[in-house]
């Protein structure tokens, strides 16, 4: 890929999380990165004593006519959202994306579709899950839920590997092309390991990585930055989950190693070229 990304996804000014943990490894990988931020906190909302605010779809819609109005447009090949904070903030991310397509419609949109976590539950408002679930996944390209959210998308348990592959097939059939989840621990799945599974096509592909003692956030937004990436780039779902879970991997391996809580973005910026060490997906 050539062109640029628009990133509309969190801010915040300590850590990395939302557009915080997305930039610089793109950047880092060549891509021009827009970022629009949906919010700017001073830090992940997970700390005592976190400050900021959340804008308006307004800002949002602003900023994509300025870019339209110098004709940048043209020049973006994709489209990224990730935290959203209200549904209204929702819909200006998908005018971004109609704006976009109408100057390159080859242009592709990733989803993140942030709505909760196992042990946090859901920690959006219900109107951004039913705005994810009716409206952004029909204009998806690429969906990249984690497990948790797979299952409140789906509407469906996901607990062993062909209910995990029925909800991917089921969200494939609402409109994107690709559909990656994260973080999901299957039946089979042993207990020092997560997968992760993509569908593509007629193919279903599982990778397996041990699973670090640390929890880290931002490694949903990373690995959803990264798969985009390296599939734009590819044009293969199993490629591009290979690369970003590979690097993905690595910083949160070297995130331990320091004895971090927020991601070694920056100290393991060479895992995002060169990753220490290569995963590969099996067909499944």
């Amino acid at each position: 890929m050539a062109g640029a990304l628009l990133s509309i996804q969190s801010h915040v000014v300590y850590g990395h999380v939302g557009n915080s943990a997305a930039v610089f490894p793109l950047q880092r990988l060549g891509c021009e990165v827009w970022p629009i931020h949906t919010v700017q906190f001073s830090s992940h909302a997970g700390y005592p004593g976190w400050r900021g605010r959340a804008f308006d779809a307004a800002l949002i819609d602003d900023c994509v006519a300025g870019l339209q109005a110098i004709r940048a447009l043209a020049r973006c090949e994709g489209v990224i959202s990730g935290y959203l904070g209200k549904a209204e903030i929702g819909e200006a991310a998908l005018r971004a994306v109609a704006a976009v397509r109408r100057a390159n419609p080859r242009a592709a949109y990733a989803c993140d579709p942030v709505i909760g976590d196992e042990g946090r539950g859901v920690y959006v408002e219900a109107a951004v899950a039913d705005f994810l679930r009716e409206r952004a996944l029909p204009a998806a390209s690429v969906l990249t839920p984690n497990a948790f959210e797979l299952a409140v998308l789906a509407e469906r348990p996901v607990g062993n590997l062909d209910e995990a592959r029925a909800a991917l097939a089921l969200l494939r059939a609402r409109g994107p092309q690709v559909v990656l989840v994260t973080s999901l621990r299957l039946d089979d799945t042993p207990a020092d390991a997560l997968d992760m599974l993509a569908y593509e096509g007629a193919e279903f592909w599982r990778l397996r990585t041990p699973k670090l003692p640390i929890a880290v956030n931002g490694a949903g937004d990373l690995v959803a930055a990264l798969f985009f990436f390296h599939w734009l780039r590819s044009g293969s779902a199993a490629e591009a989950l290979a690369e970003a879970a590979s690097s993905v991997y690595g910083v949160v391996a070297a995130t331990a190693k320091a004895g971090g809580r927020e991601l070694a973005i920056v100290a393991a910026q060479d895992e995002f070229v060169r990753p220490t060490r290569l995963f590969r997906p099996e067909s499944c």
